[in-house]
């Protein structure tokens, strides 16, 4: 793969790098980061990518190690969720926070599924593709995500 070509295919799928990072990381500073470093890695790695058509989710799937690396450094506590989003939102308040709130309780190994699949529309197999796991815990955290999503908003409602 050309510099040229890996540089264009990089900046196709910038908006999708940033909503992965973001599902992740929740902070613009730290989604930067990781997207800079995955992007650099895989500049440098870009000669071990097999075949060019999984290069998205060859570079997903570096993104998302750069988050949980960025994480772990961090050992982000999930305390003071609804300080960072709203800072970051810039949404009227009640307008979505609280679906973000609930969004953002759930943990890492759900949320991240729930994103590939329902937001960035990839399909079951591209999603444990990405995430180097099996079609059926991809689905079954799938359903685990939406229980635990349904618990955070219902619990959210009652707190109203």
């Amino acid at each position: 793969m050309s510099d040229q070509e890996y540089m264009a295919r990089v900046r196709a799928m910038e908006r999708k790098l940033y909503r992965i990072a973001h599902a992740i990381l929740w902070s613009d500073a730290d989604c930067a980061d990781a997207i800079q470093e995955a992007v650099f890695r895989g500049w440098m790695k870009r000669g071990t990518l097999r075949e060019e058509r999984y290069f998205e989710t060859w570079l997903i799937r570096i993104l998302i190690n750069e988050c949980r690396n960025l994480l772990r450094r961090q050992q982000a506590a999930p305390a003071a969720l609804c300080e960072e989003i709203c800072a970051g939102s810039g949404a009227e308040p009640g307008a979505d926070l609280h679906l973000r709130a609930a969004l953002r309780a759930l943990p890492e190994k759900f949320r991240t599924p729930l994103l590939l699949h329902h937001l960035e529309g990839y399909s079951l197999g591209e999603t444990a593709q990405i995430l180097r796991l099996s079609p059926a815990l991809v689905k079954s955290r799938l359903h685990q995500a939406r229980i635990a999503l349904r618990k955070n908003l219902k619990a959210g409602d009652e707190e109203k």
